[in-house]
């Protein structure tokens, strides 16, 4: 039996590994498409590494995803659903690490009793990398 939350995170998986779209034409030249390739590349591995933690957490539950998914990134009819703001291929791995991020931020401070910021941020900086807890927990 898959549980809700396997199910979220199974969409969650799809959702970050489809393919950005960049269309070349949007760019003035190859310098900058391949810049933009390689923050969107940095966005995946993010967004992943977040993801991995969240899949390993068994007191992260479904519930506690879905209050947090609420904003252009939604949980609706078993399936992720991204608002774009104004270029889909440079936000949307960035939405599902914001999202994750505040799961996460309120998990260390509800389950792991970090009550303050400067809590959180140390066990931020324990549990990801360098680049995920100082992009996405300052």
């Amino acid at each position: 039996m898959i549980t809700e939350k396997e199910k979220m995170m199974d969409a969650l998986s799809v959702f970050i590994r489809q393919r950005a779209g960049l269309e070349f034409g949007n760019y003035g030249d190859l310098q900058s498409y391949r810049q933009e390739q390689r923050s969107i590349t940095k966005d995946r591995h993010q967004a992943f590494e977040l993801f991995r933690f969240i899949c390993r957490s068994e007191s992260i539950t479904a519930e506690r995803i879905k209050a947090e998914a609420c904003n252009r990134l939604e949980w609706k009819n078993d399936r992720w659903e991204y608002t774009t703001g104004q270029y889909f291929p440079t936000e949307y791995r960035r939405a599902v690490c914001g999202m994750l991020s505040a799961v996460l931020w309120n998990w260390f401070r509800e389950e792991c009793q970090c009550q303050t910021r400067e809590k959180i941020q140390a066990s931020a900086k324990r549990e990801f990398s360098r680049a995920v807890a100082k992009r996405w927990f300052q």
